[in-house]
């Protein structure tokens, strides 16, 4: 694969996924934002683009073949393995971690404040974040699986009330641009996740938590805004 300036890096992290490690040892967002070229990041953060260019296709060098091609995954599987993997996830660590951030704050909030606001944050998170994903489940998914289904039996799906499928996806690409937001605030509040001294194991847990929470939450945004997405807008520009 050749990098170049002109590369797209959502394009490039939905080709290979291990490019993904450089663009976040970069603090480089490719999920919600990844709709920059490497010369434009590297132009925004003051990177040198050889140094980028170099890491990356050092990435691509690594052996490692646990990295999966999602990309050439059939779009209802896709789906399914969003809402089977991501979304599970998300419903089964947002109560953990509320429950961690609440004790923590309630100790350590006093000396800590920034633990109160990360707090905060994380429940408007939590709330907002489920209210997203049951739309995609009741509504965006269903469609992308009927175009899937009307494609292999060589019909067209019925047209949907939402008029065309880059309607919920504009909002859904929203909902994601906050949320990316969110979890930049709460990766600054807590300096990178960093622990204070003496953090004792409930700090350590509900940081470690909320680390977790985000790594998945970027790879979910990424198989969505970088590969989900705008297949199904191609798939369903080729009924017409």
């Amino acid at each position: 694969m050749e990098i170049s300036e002109n590369k797209i890096i959502g394009e490039l992290v939905a080709e290979d996924y291990r490019t993904a490690s450089v663009f976040k040892s970069y603090g480089i967002d490719f999920c919600c934002n990844g709709n920059r070229s490497i010369g434009q990041v590297c132009e925004a953060n003051k990177i040198e683009q050889s140094d980028i260019i170099s890491k990356l296709e050092g990435a691509l060098q690594n052996s490692d073949n646990s990295t999966t091609d999602y990309k050439s995954w059939p779009l209802d599987l896709l789906a399914d393995y969003i809402e089977k993997k991501h979304h599970r996830y998300a419903e089964t660590k947002i109560p953990e971690i509320k429950s961690y951030l609440n004790k923590i704050v309630n100790v350590h909030g006093r000396q800590h404040p920034e633990l109160v606001e990360i707090e905060t944050l994380f429940l408007q998170s939590a709330g907002e974040l489920s209210m997203h994903m049951k739309k995609e489940e009741l509504i965006l998914f269903p469609y992308i699986r009927k175009m899937v289904q009307a494609e292999q039996h060589n019909d067209k799906p019925v047209k949907p009330h939402f008029g065309t499928i880059e309607n919920p996806v504009a909002m859904m690409k929203h909902d994601h641009d906050t949320e990316g937001d969110r979890f930049r605030k709460i990766a600054a509040l807590s300096n990178q996740y960093t622990l204070p001294m003496g953090a004792c194991n409930t700090y350590r847990v509900a940081f470690a938590l909320l680390k977790e929470f985000e790594d998945d939450l970027h790879l979910h945004i990424h198989l969505e805004n970088n590969i989900l997405f705008p297949k199904a807008i191609d798939l369903e520009k080729s009924f017409q």
